[in-house]
């Protein structure tokens, strides 16, 4: 997910929920060997996910789906605490993370997928209708096709989850998408998002003069956010390409506690 070029105005949208398509059979078909479904689901994961990429480079910024030990750490925060939580993923793509939120989920949490990508939201309400572990929770879930800067401000969350490329937008983008997580998360809620080690730096370095300021812009957004607000910063040196995961609360100014995953 995220904005059009040129829509950063809060826009008119309509919400559509998890569709959960049911159909009856005559007779059972034969039993599948699941290692032969999951090796299927994966090779065709990773082919929308290519496909996307090459399509929108811009906002898709990876060649592949986010590994699991990466996904695990952006779900860190999920079913903490006695009370329900209302989750928020912010481009969620093929689900990759989805799958490590829904397993961290307690019996009455409540998510929301906001995805800008039509082709990985119809993949996200198909999975949904269709996948037993995923359908479990179907009527706890919303796929919204539409940008993060266009969800109501009266709907909060206790935990944010962004899969955002953050380092491929502008300056006023990241912006205006921080902004946006601020206003959505309720006091003491927690932001999680993810960057790739030294890619900022690989600009500053190498890019043309264009991008290199733009790096910087980013670095000093992104830098102003982790000093004032980062709670804790998890190493993933086993994804591919390494990443850091970032854990953040807008109320609270604490220095960043590290770990590796």
């Amino acid at each position: 997910m995220a904005p059009r070029p040129g829509q950063m105005g809060r826009l008119a949208v309509h919400y559509h929920p998890t569709q959960i398509r049911s159909a009856s059979f005559a007779a059972d078909p034969p039993a599948a060997n699941p290692q032969n479904c999951t090796m299927a689901s994966r090779l065709s994961e990773h082919g929308l996910f290519l496909r996307e990429f090459w399509r929108n480079f811009h906002t898709t910024g990876a060649v592949l789906p986010s590994g699991r030990r990466l996904a695990a750490a952006l779900a860190r925060y999920v079913g903490k605490g006695d009370l329900p939580q209302r989750i928020l993923e912010v481009g969620p793509g093929t689900g990759a993370i989805t799958r490590h939120i829904v397993r961290a989920m307690g019996p009455e949490d409540q998510i929301d997928l906001v995805e800008l990508n039509p082709s990985f939201a119809n993949r996200l309400r198909d999975d949904f209708a269709h996948e037993p572990e995923l359908a479990a929770v179907a009527p706890r879930v919303r796929v919204l096709q539409t940008a993060i800067e266009s969800l109501p401000q009266h709907d909060r969350y206790n935990v944010i989850v962004s899969g955002l490329p953050l380092n491929n937008f502008s300056v006023a983008v990241v912006e205006t998408i921080l902004q946006a997580f601020r206003e959505l998360l309720t006091p003491g809620g927690t932001l999680s998002f993810f960057e790739y080690m030294a890619v900022r730096r690989l600009r500053m370095l190498a890019g043309s003069r264009a991008e290199r300021d733009r790096a910087r812009g980013i670095q000093r957004v992104l830098g102003g956010l982790l000093t004032n607000h980062e709670i804790r910063r998890d190493a993933i040196w086993l994804n591919v390409p390494p990443a850091w995961a970032h854990h953040a609360r807008f109320d609270l100014g604490c220095p960043a506690r590290g770990g590796q995953v």
